[in-house]
């Protein structure tokens, strides 16, 4: 417990936060560029090679925001 140190918490949270918030408005652009709507087509018209798309897309985009935040 000596090693706790607030600023390095909150530091933490607000990277974290931020890089929800980039994560969030990345998708939303990309949902916009795309000619439908990205979470209706997986959805309801169950539609897995866009499902599996989207998530690697999602893993790509976590990885970059994750490493420019660091």
């Amino acid at each position: 417990m000596a090693d706790f140190h607030l600023g390095n918490f909150l530091n933490a949270i607000i990277y974290a936060a931020l890089g929800i918030l980039i994560f969030v408005l990345a998708f939303v652009i990309i949902d916009k560029a795309t000619p439908y709507h990205l979470w209706t087509e997986i959805v309801q018209d169950k539609n897995v090679a866009l499902a599996v798309l989207v998530g690697a897309m999602s893993i790509g985009m976590c990885i970059i925001i994750a490493a420019a935040v660091h």
